[in-house]
Parts: C-alpha cells; structure tokens; sequence
C-alpha cells in the first residue's frame, strides 16, 4: 500500500513538473528581485506543506522553490516525500540519518538528485544556446558550496543568457552563468 501511495504521489508530482511554463517561471523568481534583499541560511522550523523564510531572505534554493511553487509545484512536499521513499540516494553531506521536511529542499545538492531523478537532467553545455529561459542551473563554488539559479529570458551584451539567482545580496538577475563550473543543467519537461 505505501509503495503505491509513493507511486501515486510521484505521478502527481510529475504531473505538476509538465505544466509549468517557462515564461511564468522566469517571471516568478524575477519576481523576487527587489522583494528578497537578504541572504539567511539559517535553519527554521518551517510550515508542511508550502513553507517559506520570510520572503525578504532566504538562499538560491530559494529562489527556485519560490518560483516552481508559483506554478504549482511545492518542492518541500515533493522532495521530502521522495526522501522518505529514498533516503539511501540522496547526499549524506549533512550527517541525517532520516529526512527533514525543514530543510532538505533548501539544500542544493538535494534539489540536483530530486531534478535528476524526475528526469530533468541534461547534459552540461559549455555554449549560450544550449541554455533557454527557464532551465535550472547549479554551480560548484569551490570549498563544497554550491549554487543553483534560474536561466531567464534575457540575455547580457556578449549574448550570454542572465541568471535569476540569490547568492548573498538578495534575488538578482545577473550575467554569471560562465562565472562558475557548471555542475548540473535541468529542464523541466515539455507538456
């Protein structure tokens, strides 16, 4: 029974990721800019499902979770609900031994194995065109950080698209998607 109920909880999700739309996407984490000013990784005991920081802070997961959860997708539920079910496939970075709803989907190297698993994942490109608005990017910053942000639909002067992405001064929109290695490039699937 509970392995069905997973399976049904899965295709709901799924269901949710197909019908975002990219430009309502990039319109939700611009969104942000200007609204969350501050940048707080501190651990909070959060509301399930839908929970939020204050939407003045928070950190580049953030960004993305307040985003997709404008379409219709709550990150929190879904990649704790996918943790239960798979907690041996998930990074073991922070020494859990069981899931926490708190703060598991705030945790980037989390978000990759949940948009891997659902089938986001593509192949890293190291070329402008291979990147559209709306594709989820992370990012190895060096010292085991690592960032994540959203592709929008503008692009800087040499042609290289922006990034709706929070890396300590708050939501920005800005060109850095060459500025780091690029460790994971997702898209949402096509309805």
């Amino acid at each position: 029974m509970r392995s069905l109920l997973l399976f049904a909880l899965s295709v709901v999700f799924s269901a949710h990721a197909w019908a975002v739309q990219t430009d309502a996407l990039v319109a939700a984490a611009r969104a942000q800019v200007g609204v969350t000013l501050g940048y707080d990784p501190a651990y909070r005991q959060l509301s399930y499902p839908n929970g939020d920081v204050p939407l003045h802070t928070g950190v580049c997961t953030d960004v993305v979770i307040r985003a997709l959860r404008q379409q219709g997708l709550d990150l929190q539920q879904a990649v704790h609900e996918d943790m239960r079910a798979g907690f041996h496939l998930y990074p073991k970075n922070w020494g859990l031994s069981r899931p926490d709803r708190n703060i598991d989907h705030r945790r980037a190297p989390n978000l990759k194995t949940w948009f891997t698993r659902q089938g986001w994942a593509l192949t890293s490109a190291v070329t402008s065109n291979a990147f559209k608005p709306g594709d989820i990017v992370t990012w190895n910053l060096g010292g085991g950080l690592v960032h994540i942000g959203i592709i929008s639909d503008q692009r800087a002067v040499s042609g290289t698209p922006l990034v709706l992405h929070n890396i300590g001064r708050g939501t920005q929109e800005e060109d850095i998607l060459f500025a780091y290695s690029i460790t994971g490039h997702y898209r949402i699937p096509p309805t």
